[in-house]
This record gives structure tokens, C-alpha cells and sequence, in this order.
């Protein structure tokens, strides 16, 4: 007798990965997908997906970020609907971008989870096909706050997976005052933190600093404003920077930097695991800050559109939602969620879930060719810094 399957398989090595951030993997990623999505302008049509009849296939090859789902979540809709759930991981929401525009609707995977600033230029190449939202009737539970977005303004594409925001975590030991916004916050690395300042290692977070600081939007296409942060960033605040990081958690337990730019859920990670978190504050920038999204969506060509459409219904599930957020560090886009999580105890909630009048003042990231004027102020801070 041929040995039984496992529930859940796995096609990435997965080693120590829990404590790699999903947002860490986007570090030095701070244009995807344009390249490869240039790359298939002229191609054929893609192989259409078979059309769903409600009947659930025996399959579902989900396509996601590594370690980016609770494994038991995943066991749980095997066991329940007897679907073998195959896993295959990527870095990049470039490398996502590359295997489905190369394989034209044949790379086999049913769902995917990109970024939403990169869904705009995968609909144009008609990488991502339509929901079929009567078939997520979880959908109704879904926070307004992450529905309707720039992207898929009627969430014909996708629906919120995961979601976070940027900003700033300091030592109070060594920087006594209070600190609020993007101006502080560059004030502070050019004094009292001098030399033990970390920023992220992505082109759009590091511009939207100086972006911020000087009240322009965060998304500006406009060469001279892009020119007044690049002084700032290079001229002023790459100077007293001792480090490029992915994952502030990293830092902030090394013990050796003083203010660091960071996303909320990896600040959060990085006070449950620092010896002295009382002596650590995470800061909401004013005026502005990145929203992030991650999100469901099924590749144009799946294989098993039924499996597809269940598995997506059960993982934005309430009742899925508080395992999910407790295992990869950001909540997921339902309603109520701060609620279950405040039931269930969780750690650090308020860096979790922003205040509303924060979430109001927040700017998503957008793609655009002013990009590379961004990835240019990066690399020249990296060797202003003489990282």
C-alpha cells in the first residue's frame, strides 16, 4: 500500500522562516513587477480556467509568501473538504509576477497573494481573472477600511489577505522626548541617535521619510519634490545611518540601535522578544504613512476554480481570523478582528490595529516610473551611509 499523502505539502524550504518577516522578504524590492510584467507585452493569450460548477476538485496549489499562513488553517480545509493543499513559496511579488506572465495561465497554481500595488499591472496583462464573490460569502465580513481599494475598487480581483502600516520605534532611554512625526523622526537620527539608526531597505519607505516630513504625498511623481527628499534622505539623514534592515525585530533584539524604521507588526515582534520593552515606543508618523495590502486572488488558468474560491472563503473566515493573525504577525481585513484579538490576550494590540484617525490619514503605495527616481535616493543613501 502506497504511503498516505500529507494534509498540507510543501514545496519551499521552510527553516527557521517563522521568524523571517513576509515584509522582510520585500526588502531591496522596491520596484517589482514592472520588469517582468514589460517583459510579456507581445505574448499569446493566456489558457483560460475551467468554469466553476460548484463541485469542489480534489486539489488546491496555492502560490504565496513563505510561512504566510497558519499551517494548521490550511490542515483544517484539507481535513474538512478532503482537498490535498500543495504550497509553493516565492520572494517577490517580481517572481510571482514572472511565473504566471512566462507561463500564460499554465503554471497550475489556482490562488496567489500580491501585493495591490502590483495588481494594476498584472490586470493589464491579464494575470489575475475574475471572483466570483457569491462563492465568498465570507466577503460581507470583510472591514470597509480594506475593501474597494485603488486597485480593485469593487474587489473584482481580490480581497485583503493581510495588511500593516510603516513607521518608527525608539529607545526612551536614549531619546527622552516624545516623538510623532516624520520631522521628529529625522531630527532625532541627525542627535540622539546619531549613528545607531536603522531604515528600511526599500526605495519607497525611505523616500516617503522626507516625503512626509515635507507635506508632500507620499506617491509623487514629481521631479522636484522627489528632488527636496532625495537632500534629505542623502544629504542629512543617510550620514548618521548605521544600517539597512528588512526586519527592525532583528535590530531592536541586537540591542545596538537607538531609532528604527519599521512596519508596526515587526515592531510588535520585536517587543515581545526585546529584554526591556518599557523602554521602547512605536510611533504612528504624522502626516502620512504607507497601507499597505496583501491579497487573495486566483491566477487566470487555474486548475481547481471551485477549491479556489472555498479556500479563499475560508481563510478570511472570523472565525479563522484571530489563528491567522496570532501566527503571521498582521491582522487580515475582517471586521471585529480587534475585538477577538483583545478577547484572546494578544501581545502588543495597539501597534496591531492603528486608531481610525490613523488608518484615515494613511497613503497606500502606488507603482509608478517615478520608482526609479526612488531606488536612486536608496542606493545613493546606502553609499552616503557606506552601507
Amino acid at each position: 500500500m502506497a504511503p498516505k499523502r500529507p494534509d498540507v505539502t510543501f514545496l519551499a524550504p521552510r527553516a527557521a522562516s517563522a521568524r523571517l518577516s513576509r515584509r522582510a522578504l520585500l526588502a531591496g524590492f522596491g520596484v517589482v513587477g514592472l520588469g517582468a510584467l514589460s517583459a510579456c507585452g507581445k505574448t499569446t493569450k493566456m489558457a483560460a480556467s475551467p468554469p466553476t460548477d460548484g463541485k469542489l476538485e480534489s486539489k488546491l496549489n496555492l502560490y504565496s509568501w513563505g510561512d504566510y499562513d497558519n499551517p494548521e488553517l490550511l490542515d483544517a480545509f484539507k481535513s474538512q473538504h478532503d482537498i490535498l493543499v500543495q504550497v509553493d513559496a516565492y520572494g517577490s511579488n517580481e517572481e510571482l509576477v514572472a511565473k504566471l506572465s512566462t507561463s500564460r495561465g499554465t503554471s497550475g497554481y489556482d490562488v496567489v497573494v500580491p501585493t495591490g500595488s502590483n495588481i494594476p499591472q498584472m490586470l493589464e496583462h491579464d494575470l489575475l481573472q475574475e471572483l466570483d464573490l457569491s462563492l465568498i460569502p465570507n466577503f460581507e465580513h470583510m472591514d470597509p477600511n480594506f475593501t474597494h481599494q485603488y486597485f480593485d475598487p469593487d474587489n473584482t480581483y481580490s480581497i485583503c489577505k493581510a495588511w500593516g502600516t510603516t513607521g518608527f520605534v525608539y529607545n526612551t532611554t536614549k531619546i527622552d522626548r516624545g516623538l510623532t512625526s516624520w520631522q521628529d523622526f529625522l531630527d532625532a537620527a541627525q542627535k540622539e541617535a546619531a549613528g545607531t539608526t536603522a531604515l528600511l531597505e526599500d526605495p519607497w519607505e525611505v523616500s516617503a521619510i522626507a516625503l512626509g516630513a515635507l507635506g508632500f504625498s507620499l506617491n509623487t511623481e514629481d521631479e522636484g519634490e522627489l528632488d527636496k527628499a532625495r537632500n534629505i534622505i542623502v544629504d542629512d539623514l543617510a550620514p548618521n545611518v548605521k544600517a539597512y534592515v528588512g526586519n527592525a525585530a532583528t535590530s531592536m533584539i541586537q540591542g545596538s540601535f537607538t531609532l528604527l524604521h519599521a512596519y508596526n507588526g515587526d515592531a510588535r515582534q520585536g517587543l515581545t522578544e526585546v529584554r526591556d520593552p518599557e523602554n521602547w515606543k512605536f510611533v504612528f508618523p504624522t502626516p502620512s504613512a504607507n497601507l499597505w495590502m496583501d491579497c487573495w486572488a486566483i491566477a487566470t488558468g487555474a486548475p481547481h476554480p471551485d477549491s479556489a474560491h472555498a479556500f479563499i472563503n475560508q481563510m478570511i473566515s472570523p472565525d479563522t481570523a484571530v489563528d491567522q493573525l496570532d501566527y503571521i504577525g498582521y491582522p487580515i481585513g475582517t471586521k471585529g478582528l480587534a475585538e477577538q484579538a483583545k478577547k484572546a490576550d494578544l501581545d502588543e494590540q495597539d501597534l496591531i490595529f492603528p486608531a481610525q484617525k490613523v488608518l484615515d490619514r494613511l497613503e497606500p503605495s502606488k507603482q509608478t516610473p517615478a520608482d526609479q527616481i526612488r531606488t536612486k535616493i536608496l542606493t545613493d543613501a546606502q553609499a552616503r551611509s557606506g552601507a
